[in-house]
């Protein structure tokens, strides 16, 4: 199905984790993607850390406590489940967008090797229409209590991406609080701005219409759901998890907002799939018109914003070949 350039259809996927299952939950992703592309998406947004779920134990279980065996053996479970991008974990997912012809944006709890291969790190993946991971955004600051189990982010990610005639950036849920992070977006063109969320209304009803109005772009906040029922019954420690949880613990609130800051699609709280919607870039011209951040109303001449956009290590290895014969 060929739609115009300057059109594009947008998939918001409010899907639940089967919580802390990678597999399990990737299926789920994968079945959003396919449901999406029979819809024509060419663009599908999962909320953040999806794939394997939001820690929700630290606030339910003393997450704080020094040494607690409770917090240790979840968050082991966790890591286990987390996402390794080099060990070929999105494979799968990739060949779906080649498929599909549908880029994705998804929200993962990352494992890395190049960090050592231990910690973890809230990222957001973008993978092109052709099936490539373009970038990998680790989660700049994690918020208050992710602390306890997410490691900080490097700008390396803070990267836009063509699609057709838009051009796509995104970031973490309160890192889009962050005013200097979305600037660094807006310079490189942004007028898609994709907000990944664990899934509350209340983060999403107010900053998603702020972010359209001041980007003058559209804005897509999308977020997960969350149930108690949706936590798998062999999750260690599931009775101390329960005990505090609230019957929901993620509602959704999804939505989109246009480059007049006013909403396109209101937060929904009730819809647990597929959430559709369609933009076009002539609005975005329309609002640049009297407003724009980093072009015409900006002075570079005043204020700049410099961006490290390394991909961080804590080590760097310098090898010294040896001749054998020598």
């Amino acid at each position: 199905m060929n739609h115009p350039s300057h059109m594009l259809n947008v998939a918001l996927a409010q899907i639940a984790p089967v919580w802390l299952d990678k597999q399990k939950t990737l299926a789920k992703v994968k079945h959003a993607i396919e449901q999406a592309a029979k819809q024509g998406a060419e663009l599908i947004v999962f909320g953040e850390g999806l794939v394997p779920g939001y820690p929700y134990w630290l606030s339910l279980t003393n997450g704080a406590a020094w040494n607690s065996k409770v917090v240790k053996e979840i968050h082991a479970h966790y890591a286990r489940n987390a996402v390794v991008i080099q060990d070929g974990d999105l494979k799968e997912l990739c060949a779906l967008s080649r498929k599909h012809k549908i880029a994705t944006y998804l929200g993962i709890i990352e494992r890395p090797i190049d960090r050592g291969g231990h910690s973890l790190y809230a990222s957001l993946v973008y993978i092109d229409r052709e099936g490539v991971i373009q970038s990998v955004h680790r989660k700049l600051q994690p918020t208050y209590d992710e602390r306890l189990t997410w490691s900080p982010g490097d700008g390396h990610g803070l990267r836009t991406h063509s699609l057709k005639d838009f051009t796509l950036g995104g970031l973490n849920c309160w890192e889009n609080w962050m005013p200097l992070p979305r600037a660094a977006l807006y310079a490189q063109g942004e007028n898609v701005h994709i907000a990944v969320w664990p899934g509350s209304d209340y983060n999403t009803k107010d900053i998603t219409r702020f972010m359209a109005r001041e980007g003058r772009s559209y804005v897509l906040s999308v977020s997960s759901k969350m149930r108690r029922e949706d936590f798998p019954a062999d999750t260690p420690h599931l009775d101390n998890i329960l005990e505090k949880a609230p019957a929901i613990l993620s509602n959704g609130g999804s939505c989109i907002a246009g480059p007049d800051g006013e909403f396109i699609l209101p937060p929904d709280t009730t819809t647990e799939g597929n959430i559709y919607a369609q933009l076009d870039v002539k609005r975005v011209y329309e609002e640049r018109q009297n407003f724009d951040a980093v072009g015409h109303y900006a002075r570079p001449d005043v204020t700049q914003l410099h961006v490290d956009r390394t991909r961080q290590s804590t080590v760097s290895f310098k090898e010294q070949n040896f001749d054998k014969n020598s």
